[in-house]
């Protein structure tokens, strides 16, 4: 079997000196896009500092500034391919990118929205980059809010990433939007104990931990009849209000109350359960022909306990 390698070498050749040929055109576009590069890089801080300059937020001017450094890089990206590939135009770019139209379709609907998500967050504000909020089962710090989604920091320094729609659409709990927050422990007292004596010694406890405001003041009501204790919600308000100072405070206004109602002989009780046989509490339980719980009914059936103590002792 003769190879021809002849014509496998010209092709060779031809691939070689094309390649040669384009080098100086890779040159040129690789330069140009590293030079959209930096514009893009000077183009994002001008605009975010002119923007912060005009009264807008951080976040705000953040975003502004990120728009324009992607929008000046993409720009940048196109001009050196074309460059590098001359036969390429932005006509048969857009055209190649027709041809998966309906999938580039999906994905950027996504990507609007929640880049239109993200701005709106910005311009109405309903929180900021360092505030501390709740979504759905993650609490946390907003760290950054980008283009897409925004980063939440837990308070066990783990990061979440939100999409920004998904912020925008579903309800949010800002913890930090004002600069007091009202909190509340319970307290369990005896039913025996005075409710009022409870209130008056409490609220004097209260006094005297730190960090509680003076006004409002604090307030103690009575939210339950418990099983084995009278709950009463003590009522009292910070500031500032981020999640640090709220484990504190609670911690202390806990640790206070729990010696001083002691003190003042006011039962803390804890749960307590009573129990009692089948046959202790009626005198027709044993008796399972006349009892009520669901027993089946029989004649022959052992004398309930009330019973064997009225008896008569056998000789």
């Amino acid at each position: 079997m003769n190879w021809q390698l002849e014509p496998i070498l010209t092709r060779f050749q031809a691939l070689v000196q094309g390649l040669l040929n384009s080098l100086p055109n890779m040159a040129l576009g690789v330069l140009l896009f590293l030079l959209f590069w930096f514009v893009s890089g000077v183009s994002r801080r001008t605009v975010q500092a002119l923007a912060e300059r005009a009264g807008q937020s951080a976040g705000i001017a953040l975003v502004f500034g990120r728009l324009t450094g992607w929008v000046i890089l993409t720009l940048g990206l196109l001009v050196g391919l074309t460059v590098i590939f001359p036969t390429l135009t932005a006509a048969s770019l857009f055209g190649a990118l027709g041809v998966s139209g309906v999938a580039i379709g999906f994905a950027f609907k996504d990507i609007f929205q929640n880049l239109l998500a993200g701005l709106l967050i910005l311009i109405t504000r309903p929180f900021r980059i360092g505030d501390q909020i709740v979504s759905g089962e993650h609490e946390g710090t907003v760290e950054d809010i980008q283009v897409r989604a925004t980063l939440l920091r837990t308070y066990d320094n783990r990061r979440v990433v939100i999409p920004n729609s998904e912020l925008y659409t579903n309800r949010v709990i800002v913890n930090t939007a004002y600069d007091r927050r009202r909190l509340a422990v319970t307290v369990g007292i005896g039913y025996g104990d005075d409710i009022a004596h409870a209130k008056r010694v409490i609220l004097e406890t209260l006094s005297g931990v730190e960090d509680i405001r003076p006004d409002p003041a604090p307030t103690v009501l009575v939210r339950e009849l418990a099983d084995f204790s009278v709950n009463l919600e003590v009522r009292y308000w910070i500031d500032p209000p981020v999640r640090r100072e709220v484990v504190e405070s609670q911690d202390r206004v806990l640790e206070a109350l729990k010696p001083a109602l002691i003190e003042a002989g006011i039962d803390l009780p804890l749960p307590t359960q009573q129990v009692l046989f089948h046959d202790q509490t009626e005198e027709t339980d044993g008796d399972r022909a006349r009892q009520r719980e669901g027993w089946p009914a029989r004649e022959s059936n052992p004398r309930p306990r009330a019973a064997l103590r009225q008896a008569p002792e056998m000789p």
